[in-house]
C-alpha cells in the first residue's frame, strides 16, 4: 500500500519549495493536485498545479461527498482534495505528497491514519514569517491583515503533527525533509504506530 506524505505550513513558510525538492528527489512520489475555485494565475496549468473549478462545480462536488477534505479558506474561495485524485495515484502505485494548508492536512491524516505522515513546516519565528509576507507586496493591507490573522492561528496547530521541520536555513531544511521522508517510506506499517 502506498503512503501519504502531508506537508503543511502557514502561508509563506516555504512548503512549496520543500515539496518540489522532494518530488525531484524521490521517484516513487507523486504530487496530489488540489481543486480550487481561485483564479488561475498566468504560469499555472489546470490539472498540474490545481484543478480549477467554478464555485458551482465545487459546491456540487461537496454535495456528492467527492472530497477527502475541503475548506472555504477565504470567502467563496474553496480548496479541497478530491478522493478520485488519491485513487488515481494509488492505482499508479505512487506514494502521494500533499502541499496543503494546516487544517486540510489534519483532515487527510484523520482519513488515512495508518499510511500517512504529517509534517508541519515551521518558520524560524512568527516575525520572520510576517516579514516574508509583507515583502511579497502582492496584496492590500486588508488582505494582508486577514492572512496574518490566519497564520497566527495556524502556528498553534504545530503539536498536532507527527513531525515538525523548521525552515530557517533552506539547505538544512531540504536535507532534513529528505531524511524524514526517506525514513517514513522505508519503515514498515508496524513502525508508523509509535508516533
Amino acid at each position: 500500500m502506498s503512503k501519504l506524505l502531508i506537508f503543511a505550513a502557514p502561508s509563506g513558510a516555504g512548503k512549496t519549495t520543500i515539496v518540489h525538492h522532494l518530488l525531484n528527489h524521490f521517484d516513487s512520489i507523486s504530487f496530489s493536485v488540489s481543486a480550487t475555485t481561485r483564479a488561475q494565475r498566468p504560469h499555472e496549468r489546470d490539472g498540474e498545479d490545481y484543478y480549477f473549478l467554478s464555485a458551482e462545480t465545487f459546491k456540487q462536488l461537496i454535495e456528492e461527498d467527492a472530497f477527502v477534505e475541503w475548506e472555504e479558506v477565504y470567502k467563496n474561495q474553496f480548496y479541497g482534495t478530491l478522493k478520485r485524485e488519491i485513487e488515481r495515484l494509488w492505482q499508479e502505485n505512487k506514494d502521494i505528497i500533499f502541499d496543503i494548508d494546516v487544517k486540510g492536512a489534519l483532515n487527510i491524516k484523520k482519513a488515512y491514519p495508518e499510511v500517512s505522515l504529517s509534517v508541519f513546516i515551521k518558520p524560524p519565528s512568527p516575525e520572520a514569517l510576517f516579514e516574508r509576507l509583507r515583502n511579497r507586496r502582492t496584496e492590500s493591507e486588508e488582505s494582508l491583515r486577514i492572512r496574518m490573522a490566519r497564520v497566527s492561528e495556524e502556528l498553534m496547530y504545530e503539536d498536532r503533527f507527527d513531525q515538525v521541520l523548521v525552515n530557517d536555513d533552506l539547505e538544512v531544511a531540504l536535507l532534513e525533509a529528505e531524511k524524514i521522508v526517506g525514513d517514513f517510506l522505508t519503515s514498515s506499517h508496524d513502525d508508523t504506530h509509535h508516533q
